[in-house]
């Protein structure tokens, strides 16, 4: 079992749903996190809330879209801490619509966030962790990576597809040769603000109706999850994991 008690972890999207609970998870466990995202207002308050029950955090207003805001917020988290161990690659963003309405300006958000944010956050802990020769990234996909659901999910699909494809290329480039292991997370329905970045209301509410008499899963479950992945022994890297509702198809 891998002790990441000190251990500093990364974790953006941080600001709600499973990027806060992880944040309390790995905060408990003993790690020092650096909670990014582009609400400052609500990473306080997530603050406050871990350092209630004992824990450190430190809070990095990040879009991570931009790289020389995730750069400046790794090199605030480094030069606090003194290393970056974990990088939990959540932030994402779920703006359901039908190719032919051409929302490409949505397009393009989750492009910039699902994908690029992803490469950005990858790209500025990279150095620490070559450097130190260990580190874990883990990134979120999405069941929606693996099939596209109907109408509507396309690009989502498809950044998440990009995220499956790049988690496993990356652990296959980093694991032998610099002792980084590379975490896929799978969700299926989970409890979060994803659907409200859905920019028309009917499709919005069509979403929360799907999730009608199905237990969706905890965003703290989810957590579990990541926790269990970066507490594994290090010589064992847990390369891809599904969760979902039992009722979920």
């Amino acid at each position: 079992m891998t002790d990441i008690r000190n251990k500093v972890a990364l974790i953006t999207g941080a600001s709600s749903g499973i990027g806060a609970a992880t944040a309390l998870a790995l905060a408990e466990a003993g790690a020092k996190v650096g909670i990014a995202a582009r609400r400052a207002d609500r990473l306080q308050a997530l603050k406050s809330q871990i350092e209630e029950k004992g824990g450190q955090a430190l809070v990095l207003e990040m879009d991570v879209a931009d790289a020389a805001s995730v750069n400046a917020g790794v090199r605030k988290l480094i030069d606090t801490y003194g290393s970056l161990d974990i990088l939990f690659n959540n932030a994402g963003l779920m703006p359901i619509s039908n190719i032919d309405e051409l929302k490409t300006d949505e397009w393009d958000r989750m492009v910039d966030v699902n994908i690029k944010g992803v490469l950005n956050a990858t790209a500025a802990v990279l150095p620490q962790m070559i450097e130190q020769h260990s580190g874990h990234i883990l990134n979120v996909g999405s069941i929606a990576g693996r099939k596209v659901f109907g109408p509507g999910f396309t690009v989502y699909s498809a950044t998440k597809f990009a995220v499956t494809a790049f988690s496993e290329g990356l652990r296959m480039e980093v694991g032998k040769k610099h002792n980084i292991r590379v975490t896929s997370i799978q969700p299926g329905m989970v409890a979060t603000e994803l659907a409200e970045t859905t920019s028309d209301p009917a499709v919005r509410q069509m979403l929360h109706d799907s999730q009608a008499g199905i237990r969706v899963v905890a965003p703290s479950e989810v957590a579990d999850v990541v926790l269990f992945a970066a507490e594994a022994p290090d010589h064992v890297n847990l390369a891809e994991l599904f969760i979902l509702p039992t009722a979920q198809a």
